[in-house]
């Protein structure tokens, strides 16, 4: 199974039990009796922070005139959960996950959250294994296509200002918006923002209110600005 698995992220590990540890959801070893045991949150931790590191370097490359405010956009769009989760889904990582009983039943080898976590757990125990070089190169083997595929002017858009300059010149609404749901550890949140104008309802999510405040403006965008071709 792990050298399967090796297989599809392109990586040989020296010390095995790294990725094994990153497979190990809570729910897991919290059904197994084995003290040396230890789930992948630690390691989800870690390597979100590589990720993130990473994903900065490869923005910072790719779009050397952007400013800070831009990239920090970009990169929130570049790792967010479901972008993370549907590059574990390309690798089959769902297959190789440890699961509990309870998320086995719910489908939880489907799950976003589990599928992102994973991944950044897999990023952490590569780092460990070998280094940030190595780490960098998993990264960017990923990241590299999405990067190609992302326009300077879609990732310029502050998406929140430009629906309100359109929402308050065609329908003279104001935009509300409302944190609907919270997620996961205190040091890696995932919130859902719910917007409301007009009779347009939308959701986004991302890892900072702002983030997913601006992630259900950009919903919201593309219904209004098909039905308001002339909004400035």
């Amino acid at each position: 199974m792990i050298s399967e698995l090796e297989n599809s992220i392109q990586y040989v590990f020296i010390d095995k039990n790294l990725l094994k540890t990153a497979l190990c959801h809570s729910s897991y070893i919290n059904e197994q009796t084995d003290e040396k045991l230890a789930d992948n949150e630690k390691l989800e931790f870690l390597g979100d922070a590589v990720l993130n590191l990473t994903a900065g370097h490869l923005l910072m490359e790719h779009f050397p005139d952007l400013n800070e405010g831009d990239l920090s956009r970009m990169r929130a769009n570049l790792v967010n959960e479901t972008r993370l989760a549907s590059i574990a889904r390309t690798m089959n990582l769902g297959k190789f996950l440890r699961l509990g009983k309870g998320e086995i039943q719910t489908q939880g080898h489907e799950k976003n959250s589990i599928l992102a976590d994973a991944y950044e757990a897999i990023i952490a125990a590569v780092y460990l294994d070998k280094g940030f070089d190595a780490a960098f190169q998993l990264v960017k083997s990923h990241f590299t296509p999405l990067l190609h595929s992302i326009s300077k002017p879609m990732a310029n858009m502050d998406y929140k200002s430009r629906l309100q300059e359109i929402v308050q010149f065609s329908h003279k609404a104001i935009p509300l918006y409302q944190i609907i749901e919270e997620s996961g550890p205190d040091h890696d949140k995932t919130f859902v923002a719910q917007l409301k104008v007009k009779d347009i309802i939308t959701l986004g999510s991302g890892k900072s209110k702002k983030i997913a405040e601006q992630e259900a403006a950009k919903q919201a965008l593309i219904i209004l600005e098909k039905s308001t071709p002339d909004a400035p």
